[in-house]
This record gives structure tokens, C-alpha cells and sequence, in this order.
């Protein structure tokens, strides 16, 4: 699975290590995400998604299909 948060589309950037030499190097920063199950009362049906922490705080808060209407998606997108 790619490092793509499925809601929030938090992805890898690019970034530069710095020595103490000045000396760069390419690196990666990548998103905090994490795999979390949640249950859907209207499918009957419990569904794993991978999301950032910012989106599992985000949806702890609103729940998952109040959330997924504010941000014009369904749950065919995510799925």
C-alpha cells in the first residue's frame, strides 16, 4: 500500500539532511498514518483504513460519515 492517507491525502515530502558540514542529502518525511478499523452501522460491516493521526482525531471527534460529508467524499471513495 502506498504511504497515502486515504481521507486526508497527507503524503511523503522531500526533504534535505544537513550535516554538520553543511553537506545535504536527500531524505523523506513521511506522515504519521495508521491502520484503524472502523464499524459502519449502515453496511453492517467494518472497514480498515489507513489514515493519518490528524484524520483519526478528526473523526473520533465528528464520526466517519459526518466527517466524510464535510469534506464532499463517500464512503465508496475511501472503501
Amino acid at each position: 500500500m502506498a504511504r497515502v492517507c486515504k481521507i486526508t491525502g497527507k503524503r511523503p515530502l522531500t526533504a534535505n539532511n544537513v550535516s554538520k558540514a553543511n553537506n545535504k542529502t536527500k531524505r523523506k518525511q513521511l506522515p504519521n498514518l495508521q491502520k484503524k478499523r472502523y464499524f459502519i452501522p449502515e453496511l453492517k460491516k467494518t472497514v480498515t483504513l489507513k489514515l493519518s493521526t490528524k484524520a483519526i482525531k478528526t473523526i473520533d471527534r465528528y464520526g466517519l460519515l459526518p466527517y466524510l460529508n464535510k469534506k464532499g467524499m463517500s464512503l465508496t471513495d475511501i472503501i
